[in-house]
């Protein structure tokens, strides 16, 4: 019976590991980034930072594909762009939604890691 029961909850651990597993499909050298510059533009304790900033890409990792991630984090870091190729993707209409879902993602992410924005 022990034994029965053993193996159910080894099963159950592992299903549950695989999902989150395929849930967080971000390269590591990519996480490693995103870690970083979250630390850099949030100050504060840096192992606490670390953890924090971990826990936001899980949560975004949670909600969008990786590919979908590429995609919007490339559109708003793009927005800074400065002259003409700037106010190109500033001004087209079609990417707006992809920036405000991204921003409602990092927020949403920020508050449930509890790193303060500024």
């Amino acid at each position: 019976m022990k034994t029965k029961t053993l193996s159910a909850a080894a099963i159950a651990l592992l299903a549950s590991a695989a999902a989150a597993a395929m849930a967080n499909d971000f390269p590591t050298a990519q996480r490693v980034i995103y870690v970083q510059d979250c630390v850099k533009n949030n100050p504060g304790p840096h192992y606490e930072m670390i953890n924090k900033c971990s826990c936001a890409l899980d949560a975004l990792a949670r909600e969008v594909k990786y590919d979908e991630y590429v995609t919007m984090s490339t559109i708003v870091n793009a927005m800074s762009i400065g002259g003409e190729r700037g106010n190109d993707l500033r001004d087209n209409e079609t990417l707006k939604p992809q920036i405000k879902r991204y921003r409602e993602l990092q927020s949403q992410a920020y508050k449930s890691c509890f790193i303060t924005q500024r």
